[in-house]
């Protein structure tokens, strides 16, 4: 398989490819998988498209586990099943169309093998090194925005840092696959290269008119004009992206649902912190009373609690995580 990296045509500004020194690198390990432009290119911007990397097998085996979840002919332990804000309860039977997001699918083996294929963990040690644990899964489920117009579907500019109780940061990378066509027109994520050379900065709801769906926090305080770069990608597309980096999706403009896959992967080297009394204690109190409501639990639960219960290993030996 060639695998090259894709550089999308930025809407303002310019990616850059800086020169690099080895003894420069900081976001990247030492490998024989990326190439010398590969590794630069991740390092001055924070993400990297790997083209046709998915087979379009394993993408539609995907697909066909996603559709009996929607109908609820298999109910993982563990998963969160989402919805769009704008979708009431009854509006739709058990399909795809009620369904907007799974994510914690680590006890659904059909669609953890996606956390699992050589495919992408050849990729992954690259940024995380040998010992490798699966923290974070999603299926995305794009809906078409709503007919009133509340654009419902865009996910504010963010970064994943601010919902990851450990570090370091530069230990962690999300592998992004799309399903199916993936451009502007049905919602494509769009990203701020060279931002996760940056801090975390606060995160909270934004004030969107339509509302906002759970959980999709958003930067308070961002550079508006600052160079923007929408990833175009074909099913089978990977995207690898620092957890610092900002990041979001437009709203789908199309009829269709748009699909995509997702882990989100850590060094078994990486450690827990404790978040209380820093700018990610809003989303700690957040997911911690969802899990009371849904799940039961004790009083004493903390965010490091629910993302050991997450944390599966893939690869290597687990240490810390």
């Amino acid at each position: 398989m060639r695998c090259y990296v894709n550089i999308p045509h930025p809407t303002s500004g310019t990616i850059s490819s800086a020169s690099f020194h080895p003894q420069q690198f900081q976001y990247t390990l030492d490998n024989n998988v990326l190439t010398l432009e590969q590794r630069k290119f991740y390092e001055e911007n924070g993400f990297l498209v790997i083209k046709n990397l998915v087979p379009d097998a394993d993408i539609q085996r995907f697909r066909n586990e996603f559709e009996k979840i929607c109908r609820k002919e298999v109910k993982p332990l563990g998963l969160t099943v989402m919805r769009d804000v704008t979708i009431s309860k009854s509006e739709y039977a058990p399909s795809e169309k009620m369904i907007t997001k799974v994510q914690d699918f680590q006890e659904d083996k059909e669609l953890f093998r996606y956390c699992t294929l050589p495919e992408i963990l050849k990729y992954v040690e690259c940024f995380t090194g040998p010992n490798i644990m699966a923290m974070h899964t999603m299926l995305i489920n794009k809906p078409p925005d709503s007919g009133n117009c509340k654009k419902t579907s865009r996910h504010p500019l963010h970064q994943d840092l601010h919902y990851f109780p450990f570090r370091p940061s530069d230990l962690i990378v999300c592998a992004w696959t799309a399903m199916e066509h993936i451009s502007r027109n049905n919602g494509c994520l769009v990203v701020l290269p060279g931002t996760h050379k940056g801090s975390l900065k606060p995160h909270d709801y934004p004030k969107w008119e339509g509302g906002v769906n759970k959980m999709f926090h958003g930067i308070q305080d961002y550079e508006e004009n600052k160079a923007r770069v929408h990833l175009v990608m074909e099913k089978g597309d990977t995207v690898f992206f620092h957890p610092l980096l900002i990041h979001g999706s437009g709203q789908n403009k199309t009829q269709g649902f748009r699909k995509a896959i997702s882990c989100h992967f850590a060094s078994a080297d990486c450690h827990y912190i404790d978040v209380k009394g820093t700018s990610q204690e809003n989303i700690e109190k957040e997911v911690v009373g969802i899990a009371h409501k849904f799940f039961g639990a004790e009083n004493s639960v903390n965010l490091k609690d629910i993302w050991m219960f997450r944390a599966r290993l893939v690869k290597g030996e687990r240490t810390n995580l």
